[in-house]
């Protein structure tokens, strides 16, 4: 059962099994394990990034196609359930609406760029679409009546998801039984619904057509697949999903902007969690969300408590300053590459494989 469900991708490695688990027990009971704002707005935000990398990673590690854009179409689903639940109230049709609008128009917006860019090369197609990028997000910042500008739009959801409502007075383990607490498992069943639902695709007879398009286009072409055709269905599936996940942190945060959303920094962000938790694996997705935003939120802290405990050397304290996070962020990165050089995944399935092979 268990095999079907993740659509026999077995982990291959006890190890990344194991972390697999861990990750999913975690974040399941994350309100209750790690009390606090902070520890809940990070696992939230690793549910969110988890769908947005991996169908990033649809794109770029099963298709092979560099594409700058995909923030574009998280924007537009965070943007949908801002604008509708902003014009038509706090309501499950507005969601509704929201969702719907924001995924038609993802889909017609991946159909266009693939059919007008997907027949060009490698790099070219990446400069059209980092272009149609930041042209979305120059057009979002100046639509103040529609977006609200710089400023983004803040809103109300449903009462049910509110943290204002209380499905009990009493508290269970310490955390209050809110709305918030709500919203939080229904992004959690919404992760872990459209992850398997990826896994199922990238496993499918479609998938391995991506796969072979990959490691040789032309051959693939040779022998009857029409590459575009295929190509521009993966940039579609991969820019659904990503408007799914853009609705889901506009729920979570109640508020939508250009930064939040649309960012180039975001964009560099999904490619590095791509790169850490390996290519063309959408296990690699989740490893990679939990591993790099746990160090963003909390490497500031750490590297301040580092400081305070070697005050009687300036040099190191200096050096531990939090302000420095940002470097001690890229060295982490710089070290993982250059131990990781498959993602981390990778590098746990090739340790099984080469310790399989040393026992025969």
């Amino acid at each position: 059962m268990l095999t079907r469900l993740i659509s026999h991708d077995l982990p291959r490695s006890k190890w990344l099994a194991a972390l697999l688990l861990g990750l999913l027990l975690a974040l399941a009971f994350a309100p209750f394990i790690f009390p606090g704002i902070k520890a809940l707005n990070v696992a939230a935000k690793v549910l969110v990034f988890v769908v947005l990398v991996a169908s990033f990673d649809l794109l770029l590690g099963y298709t092979g196609i560099v594409s700058f854009a995909h923030t574009m179409f998280f924007g537009i689903g965070a943007y949908g359930i801002a604008i509708a639940t902003t014009r038509l109230g706090p309501t499950w049709e507005a969601l509704a609406v929201g969702l719907g609008a924001s995924l038609l128009l993802s889909l017609l917006l991946s159909l266009a760029v693939g059919l007008f860019s997907l027949r060009v090369r490698a790099i070219f197609f990446a400069m059209i679409t980092l272009a149609v990028a930041s042209a979305f997000q120059t057009l979002a910042s100046q639509l103040s009546e529609l977006t609200g500008g710089e400023d983004g739009l803040t809103f109300k959801v449903p009462e049910v998801l509110s943290p204002s409502f209380e499905w009990a007075e009493e508290p269970f383990l310490g955390v209050s039984l809110d709305g918030r607490l709500i919203c939080y498992y229904l992004l959690f069943v919404l992760a872990v619904t459209l992850l398997l639902a990826l896994l199922r695709i990238v496993n499918s007879p479609f998938g391995r057509v991506l796969q072979a398009i990959r490691e040789n286009e032309f051959r693939a072409e040779a022998i009857g697949y029409r590459v575009v055709v295929f190509r521009t269905v993966s940039s579609m599936l991969s820019a659904l999903f990503a408007c799914l996940a853009g609705a889901m942190l506009a729920l979570w945060l109640r508020y939508n902007g250009p930064d939040t959303s649309l960012s180039f920094e975001l964009m560099l962000d999904v490619l590095l969690i791509v790169v850490i938790g390996g290519m063309g694996t959408i296990y690699g997705a989740a490893i990679g969300s939990a591993l790099f935003l746990v160090a963003q939120s909390y490497l500031q802290d750490l590297l301040r408590w580092g400081s305070e405990a070697t005050a009687s050397l300036p040099w190191l304290s200096s050096l531990l300053s939090p302000d420095r996070w940002l470097l001690w962020l890229g060295l982490l990165f710089v070290l993982s590459v250059y131990y990781f050089p498959t993602g981390v995944v990778g590098r746990l399935r090739a340790a099984r494989e080469n310790k399989q092979a040393a026992g025969h």
